[in-house]
């Protein structure tokens, strides 16, 4: 209940601010030149923690001529979360670097002691809370859901003009190496009571090693290149949020690896949709996004079924911040998903404070998701007496609202929280962060 008293206070808080037609709206002044958006991270995510450390994005605007679109973008992290992840990473974005090819480039160092882990297919792997309440008469382990990972990622992609604001092609590297083990119980024991220490158990990553469902040859990951190409059909009249146009996205990621004795070959497609329309002229727009992402050829490793592909950004796992808010971070796992986001945009505060322009939004949200095909694997080590498929694979559902505080169009700061419709993906979650999710 204290949840949905919190999602409500949000909603009524912004539509109380939207609501005072004295609020004064100052005209935009044009930026130029460098501008940096930086800040002390000092975020909250229900997947991960709280979050510390420093982030910073510059933005070159040129004579701005082309505001709010930006020349370059540099984007730089370093955080750490009290739930043991690390985030070292830099961006960079630009559509004048090479000339008529907008070039993304990503290199980025991630850390997890203890990465969320719920087995595979979705609605058919059981998530049971019981197991990790420490005063249930189930409990196993807090970390019972969890493995520990960490993952280099290297990208370089290019984008360019088939038909000018319109039509594009893409093309593009990406090089990932991930390192994953159980998670390390004796380190998180260090220095704490005794009635707090994590017993000395197997854990579900350790369950499905021992069953063979996670082959033994491939328990601790790997490396996996990838060539990419695609096309992008992109109409938006303003990037960090459009108020009308059209995202489109094909995208093919073909597997590069380094030797030929690789079992792990495969062809992945990215097909995305993304729309807006405004309803109230600079105030008021309505966003959706639908994406099928499904495995068209070869086998993939476990290791590599959670991420989600699209053209600017990989993200990790369906379900959590960046795609179902509310639901279980990497709860939806399986070899072709399927998401859908759909989001009113509000904005209801705007003006000119220290010569930055500054809107308000609030954003109320109903995500889904959902696997379409099932990631398969062996059964022949499972115990006769486990039961390792739960229910039958079904629709995930969140709903819920965000708060977002933008600067001068690009540097968005966002507040969201969901709601999962279905216990078996959790209960809610808090995100704090930087921009809208498309």
């Amino acid at each position: 209940m204290k949840h949905l008293t919190l999602l409500i206070l949000i909603i009524l808080i912004s539509l109380q601010l939207f609501s005072q037609d004295s609020i004064p709206i100052k005209k935009e002044k044009i930026k130029t030149g460098w501008n940096l958006g930086a800040l002390p991270v000092v975020a909250f995510d229900s997947d991960i923690g709280v979050q510390y450390g420093a982030l910073g994005n510059l933005y070159y605007y040129g004579s701005g001529v082309t505001y709010p679109k930006y020349v370059h973008s540099i984007y730089a992290e370093w955080s750490r979360t009290t739930k043991g992840g690390g985030i070292n990473t830099m961006r960079f974005d630009s559509d004048s670097l090479i000339r008529n090819i907008r070039v993304f480039s990503e290199v980025g160092y991630f850390t997890e002691q203890a990465l969320d882990f719920y087995g595979f297919n979705g609605a058919e792997s059981e998530y049971n809370s019981a197991y990790i309440a420490q005063n249930d008469s189930d409990y196993i382990s807090r970390m019972f859901y969890r493995y520990a990972r960490k993952y280099i990622k290297l990208r370089c992609d290019f984008q360019g003009k088939i038909i000018p604001k319109k039509l594009f092609w893409y093309a593009g590297l990406e090089y990932n190496n991930i390192r994953i083990e159980s998670v390390d119980i004796d380190r998180l024991n260090k220095g704490k009571n005794e009635e707090d220490k994590l017993p000395d158990t197997l854990l579900l990553y350790d369950k499905y090693v021992n069953w063979g469902i996670i082959p033994e040859n491939i328990k601790n990951g790997g490396t996996t290149p990838f060539v990419k190409l695609g096309l992008v059909y992109d109409t938006r009249d303003n990037e960090p949020n459009p108020m009308k146009g059209m995202w489109d996205e094909i995208l093919v990621l073909v597997t590069v690896p380094f030797t030929e004795k690789s079992n792990y070959k495969y062809i992945k497609l990215a097909l995305t949709h993304r729309q807006y329309f405004t309803l109230v002229k600079e105030k008021l727009s309505f966003a959706y996004r639908i994406s099928y992402q499904p495995k068209i050829a070869g086998n993939m490793p476990f290791y590599m079924l959670p991420f989600v592909y699209s053209t600017n950004i990989t993200r990790d796992g369906l379900g959590g911040a960046k795609n179902l808010r509310g639901v279980l971070r990497n709860r939806i796992v399986g070899e072709d998903i399927a998401y859908a986001n759909a989001e009113l945009r509000w904005k209801f505060y705007q003006t000119v404070l220290f010569n930055q322009n500054i809107y308000f939004a609030i954003a109320p949200f109903c995500d889904a998701g959902i696997v379409t095909r099932k990631h398969s694997f062996s059964t022949n080590l499972i115990p006769p007496e486990i039961n390792i498929k739960n229910k039958s694979e079904q629709l995930h559902l969140s709903y819920g609202s965000g708060l977002y505080i933008a600067m001068n169009q690009n540097f968005v700061i966002s507040i969201n929280y969901g709601l999962a419709n279905d216990r078996n993906d959790g209960t809610s979650g808090l995100y704090i962060g930087l921009n809208f999710l498309y």
